[in-house]
């Protein structure tokens, strides 16, 4: 199940969701959190949706199916924060991988203070992997000195595994740092690409709740998805004017 913000590039939000575990073959059931207005540059506009509705397209498809995992990205709003929170109260035993999506590619804050507050309290000590940027996850543990501090209060707030996104930024690789256990358990570093890509974020976490899906433990799923995410920005298409959107079936070319 992914609960996300919809995207009418296709590039990010549930498009990319949908994509993404599609491609690693597991079957995505999706509930829209808020309905965008946005291009390959940024985000225009956020409408969030009801948080009953939210509720109700989740319930439903939850007495209906066997989920094996959530994925939560675009929460939209404090209200839809604590709809997903009761979800995730009535079905504790349900993987979930959250990806904190607080701001646009081009700038446009997607969360505000309250936003970002409710997150931290509501879902991340329900998370079994939260998958942060540097700018996230100083969002989410202001109180941090360094990104690594950072990463071990968001795991002090309850989430099993934090994900660091681009650990050293402005390097010539992609670090991304692996916390849990109270510690920093691995890093993988990826050839830094020269262009800006929609929906990364999405993919990777979209690809660890696929491969969670499958069975694979989270040290493995975490470094498949981004392997899978990589070669998927690697071979990225420039469909408009802004950022590449990455090609998440670069397998069937």
């Amino acid at each position: 199940m992914a609960i996300s913000g919809s995207d009418p590039t296709g590039g990010a939000g549930i498009q990319a969701d949908i994509e993404t575990i599609s491609s690693l073959g597991c079957h995505t059931a999706p509930v829209i959190t808020s309905v965008t207005v946005q291009n390959t540059i940024n985000v225009l506009e956020a409408s969030p949706v009801d948080e009953d509705l939210i509720i109700e397209q989740a319930r439903i498809i939850l007495e209906d199916m066997s989920i094996a995992a959530i994925k939560i990205g675009l929460v939209g709003s404090e209200e839809a924060a604590r709809a997903i929170h009761t979800l995730l109260v009535d079905y504790p035993d349900i993987p979930v991988v959250l990806d904190p999506v607080f701001l646009a590619g081009g700038g446009k804050v997607l969360a505000e203070d309250n936003v970002v507050q409710a997150i931290s309290a509501l879902l991340v000590p329900l998370s079994s992997v939260v998958t942060p940027n540097c700018r996230e996850v100083r969002m989410l543990a202001p109180e941090g000195d360094t990104l690594e501090a950072c990463a071990m209060a968001v795991l002090e707030q309850g989430a099993h595994y934090v994900l660091l996104t681009d650990g050293q930024e402005n390097s010539r690789e992609v670090q991304n740092i692996l916390f849990g256990n109270h510690r920093n358990l691995n890093s993988h570093a990826w050839p830094r690409l020269p262009e800006q890509y929609h929906g990364s974020g999405c993919t990777l976490a979209a690809a660890i709740a696929a491969l969670i899906g499958h069975g694979h433990e989270v040290v493995s799923a975490v470094y498949q998805a981004q392997e899978f995410t990589w070669k998927s920005l690697h071979a990225a298409h420039q469909l408009g004017m802004g950022q590449k959107i990455p090609n998440r079936f670069h397998w069937a070319r």
